[in-house]
């Protein structure tokens, strides 16, 4: 952003600004007026489209070539100081506040986020459903600068390149259509990966390059733009701002974004843009011009990066959920840092003529802050995570210890009964705590990567990995695990079980996907979740197809709205599907919902007060949703297990039984109590 004396300052791209920051920090704050407030990074996206292509263009006008030396200092004297300074902050916050195993993955973030690559690594992540139930990072937001930048190390190149290609006359005519054939494809790609593969169609480049290019090609269009009527150019300014704010007013959580959704902001913004460029008198910038206005557009910048590590810390600081209110304070609050980087560091750096004279110069500053702070955010990778416990529990492997036959009796569940009664009244993590919290996250089962991922429509994959060759191969009776990554993380138990009675294993499990024919939304979004429908009718077919003896389902009951008696007739319609296949069904109703509370997280938080983690059966526990389900099912002969008694006394679920971590994550309980808990299942599975 240039400096309000330059000429080349747009006031209405300013006021667009304080406009896009407003819907992004409202909607972050929770409040529901904005319910798509999300677009304001789009619009920002537009925004940066056209400074950025403005001044190449101008660049390219007068001297008729790129100084790319030059661009990339400017860039790094704009951006990094503010970025840095932010990123750094944030993780030494974190690390002061939050519980050390969550710093340590924003420690992750931050690195990722220096080096502008942290939307691939958000990408990743939400492609993983194994980590989705991570707490969110103080430093997600940084995405959006990732993909900026991105952008600005390809664009100069292409705009370069497209110039020499043709005459000089004609480059301007070049620079348009091959950034409208770039444009437009990387909005089919959006489109199409919104549908399959929604956290690359989010946070990818490929996805998004479209949005920078809207906003490069108004500016490529400027000189005619700006012959425009002004009663035209008003009325594209107006029509522009319409589209922005009924964006931002319509959608919410669930509707299907980016994809065609996107189109509405970013054209908004793009009109907005255009009908500003002839300066009409009576358009948005009656509006926009306004100090209150130009003041946030100016501080914009600092803002978005400052209130959202406030925001996502704030329950660490303040041991509390803040609540909207409380959240529009501080994220008013964040105004403050913004403004004393603006003044105190930002300016002084960019502005500096030394620095804007020798564009070396601005590039050994970026890269030294850069390096440094890299530097900075692995030494905190590298503090080793020590949470020590007190005192020695008893050994739970010990109280669940198998017979020969391989199952357990009356009293080995009476022994795990008091066992959890007496973990319940535990207030310090154990010293001999297994897993240890510092691999509980990876305490996954041990199935060989059969967890269809969330864009799978059939098991086909599943197997061809050989998901169905699982427990006694060669044996003639076969055994299904059917369902999500609830029925999955059985499957050790399961697995030794079926060694045990030489069955062979198939699993058919599918990440977010429960096996009742119902509509359910995507993990991590509103979003219906079709792929697991197309899933469900091939696992089905698969199913009916292989005749086992036995089908095990289970799955979290999701919260899709879906009344108790809907979920009942769901798991009937399923049970019902099978029943050509022979198979006897057993449903295995759903561990404790932790609701996206990271166990690991929690007791790291305060080893030496783990009750505070505990969760209240009331809330752990869909019981209302057991019984519906339980009672239809039992009534057409399908045996129902209930493993509550194994994780629960009547009124606590604790998270810590005996010496055991129970749960992995905010979701799953771990693969090590699982096994724990196999001569207890044992008995319960009978395969005809």
């Amino acid at each position: 952003m240039a400096r309000r004396t330059d000429t080349h300052f747009r006031p209405d791209i300013e006021g667009l600004r304080a406009i896009a920051i407003l819907l992004v920090v409202l909607y972050h704050a929770g409040l529901s007026v904005v319910p798509g407030g999300y677009v304001g990074v789009d619009i920002f996206f537009v925004i940066s489209g056209f400074l950025i292509t403005t001044q190449l263009i101008r660049e390219l006008s007068n001297t008729g070539r790129i100084a790319f030396g030059r661009f990339y200092a400017r860039r790094a004297l704009r951006l990094l100081p503010a970025s840095v300074m932010v990123a750094l902050a944030t993780i030494l916050a974190t690390w002061h506040w939050a519980p050390p195993l969550f710093a340590r993955t924003v420690s992750a973030d931050g690195l990722a986020g220096i080096c502008y690559l942290i939307n691939v690594r958000l990408a990743i992540q939400g492609t993983s459903y194994l980590d989705a139930t991570q707490a969110v990072s103080p430093l997600q937001h940084f995405w959006s600068l990732a993909v900026e930048e991105q952008f600005y190390l390809i664009w100069p190149a292409v705009l370069a390149l497209a110039a020499l290609a043709w005459a000089k006359r004609a480059s301007l005519t070049s620079a348009a259509v091959t950034l409208s054939v770039l444009g437009g494809a990387s909005l089919v790609l959006c489109v199409w990966q919104t549908g399959h593969s929604e956290p690359w169609a989010y946070f990818g480049i490929q996805a998004r390059a479209w949005e920078l290019a809207a906003g490069a090609l108004v500016a490529l269009a400027a000189d005619r733009l700006a012959r425009l009527r002004p009663s035209a150019a008003a009325a594209l300014s107006w029509s522009g701002l319409l589209l922005v704010l009924c964006s931002a007013l319509i959608y919410d959580d669930a509707t299907v974004f980016p994809g065609y959704a996107a189109v509405l902001p970013v054209a908004g913004a793009a009109l907005m843009i255009a009908g500003g460029t002839a300066a009409p008198r009576f358009g948005p910038i009656l509006v926009l011009r306004r100090w209150f206005m130009q003041e946030i557009g100016r501080l914009s910048y600092g803002w978005y990066l400052w209130h959202w590590p406030v925001l996502i810390l704030a329950p660490y600081v303040l041991g509390r959920d803040p609540g909207v209110p409380l959240n529009l304070a501080l994220a008013g609050a964040a105004l403050v840092p913004a403004a004393m980087s603006l003044t105190a560091i930002e300016d002084r750096i960019r502005f500096h003529r030394s620095l804007r004279a020798r564009p070396r110069h601005g590039l050994l500053l970026g890269g030294g802050l850069t390096a440094t702070a890299a530097v900075l955010a692995l030494l905190s990778l590298s503090i080793p995570v020590t949470v020590k416990g007190r005192g020695t529990a008893t050994n739970t492997a010990h109280v669940l210890a198998a017979p020969s036959a391989g199952t357990a009796g009356p009293d080995d569940a009476a022994q795990l009964t008091s066992l959890i009664q007496t973990s319940s009244y535990a207030t310090a993590m154990p010293g001999n705590l297994v897993p240890p919290l510092t691999n509980a996250s990876h305490d996954y089962p041990n199935d060989g990567d059969c967890l269809a991922t969330l864009g799978q429509t059939s098991v086909g994959p599943s197997v061809e990995r050989g998901c169905e060759l699982r427990g006694d191969v060669a044996s003639p009776t076969i055994v299904v695990i059917f369902g999500d990554s609830h029925a999955h993380q059985w499957f050790d138990a399961i697995n030794t079980i079926a060694l045990q009675q030489h069955w062979r294993l198939a699993l058919l499990a599918k990440a977010g996907c429960t096996p009742a024919t119902i509509l359910v939304d995507r993990t991590g979004s509103a979003q219906s979740y079709t792929e697991c429908q197309q899933w469900r009718a091939s696992a089905i077919d698969q199913i009916n197809r292989m005749r086992p003896s036995l089908v095990l389902l289970s799955s979290l009951y999701y919260g899709n709205g879906a009344t108790d008696g809907e979920w009942a007739q769901a798991w009937l319609s399923t049970v019902n599907a099978i029943r050509p296949s022979g198979a006897r069904s057993i449903l295995m109703d759903d561990t404790p919902d932790l609701r996206g509370h990271s166990v690991p997280d929690c007791v790291s938080g305060d080893p030496l007060n783990i009750r505070r983690c505990d969760l209240p059966v009331a809330q752990a526990i869909h019981t209302s949703r057991n019984q519906a389900v339980t009672g239809t099912l039992t009534a057409v002969g399908v045996k129902v297990i209930d493993p509550t008694p194994w994780f629960c006394t009547s009124s606590v679920c604790p998270v810590v039984i005996g010496n055991t971590l129970v749960y992995r994550d905010g979701s799953h309980v771990s693969a090590t109590y699982i096994k724990l808990l196999t001569p207890l299942l044992a008995p319960l599975l009978e395969a005809r």
